[in-house]
């Protein structure tokens, strides 16, 4: 902290109260044993700890880190909708709130690929998915930008699967989120990583140099244009992240759970 190397005792990578919030700092130390014999304990346990807290408590929103547009050539000139998105799923009583829903969406630029391996189920050339809580989606054609970059994908949307099923009971392999190019709101996203580029760091020379990445052309649901720093959603699919005082929201911990890969190896 003195040195720069973190932006102060709340930035995420820190193992403290301000960055990784009360709770989850409770229930780590909860699991640790206790004995006279110096050890280690994985960094992972306590994303782990992080991660089932903020499961069961924080808001779930629609976010697209790295946008890609997408054009439902089919869907109504200047026509608009919108769709119900459960605020916390399997929790009724924490309510829903409504999405926007129009000819032009933004999509994760990951959750596309021209030529696709065999483990890769999202969006492709010809290829069907579900837009979560609305359609069934096609890729009908890729457009390329000067630099022969894929800068839009021309699809249709299946009427007829709103809410994400279809009446004629076909399936689709991948269920992936989007925004309205119209409504999403354009917002700085950090995502924070692992301070440490080894599990038993030495001293400051161990510094992970890739533990920051800052997004400037995310893009966000609207509900979150304004909300106070220090809110916690989760941002399907992609991780938890806390708005900060300047306006952008700060990745405290991803989805994935290393920690239960390492238990799983023993």
């Amino acid at each position: 902290v003195r040195e720069g190397h973190v932006s102060g005792w709340d930035d995420p990578r820190m193992p403290t109260l301000r960055g990784r919030g009360g709770g989850a700092l409770r229930d780590f130390v909860s699991r640790l044993s206790v004995n006279r014999s110096e050890g280690w304990v994985e960094a992972a346990l306590l994303d782990h700890c992080v991660r089932e807290h903020l499961n069961a408590t924080a808001p779930r929103r629609a976010a697209v880190l790295r946008p890609l547009k997408v054009v439902a050539e089919n869907y109504p000139e200047g026509g608009e909708e919108w769709v119900e998105a459960a605020n916390l799923p399997g929790v009724p009583e924490a309510g829903s709130r409504k999405l926007p829903f129009g000819r032009e969406l933004w999509i994760e630029r990951e959750d596309f690929m021209e030529d696709p391996s065999g483990r890769f189920h999202r969006l492709a050339a010809a290829r069907e998915v579900r837009l979560r809580y609305a359609y069934f989606l096609t890729c009908r054609e890729v457009v390329r930008d000067a630099e022969d970059g894929v800068r839009e994908l021309r699809c249709e949307y299946d009427p007829v699967t709103r809410g994400g099923r279809s009446p004629d009971g076909r399936k689709v392999k991948a269920t992936i989120h989007w925004l309205s190019a119209d409504h999403g709101v354009r917002k700085p996203v950090r995502l924070y990583g692992a301070l440490f580029s080894c599990p038993e760091p030495a001293g400051i020379e161990d510094l992970n140099p890739g533990s920051l990445e800052i997004l400037e052309d995310a893009r966000v649901e609207p509900g979150l244009s304004d909300v106070p720093p220090g809110s916690v959603f989760q941002f399907e699919r992609l991780g938890y992240f806390a708005a900060d005082p300047e306006g952008g929201f700060n990745r405290t911990v991803g989805l994935r759970d290393e920690w239960a890969r390492i238990r799983a190896r023993g």
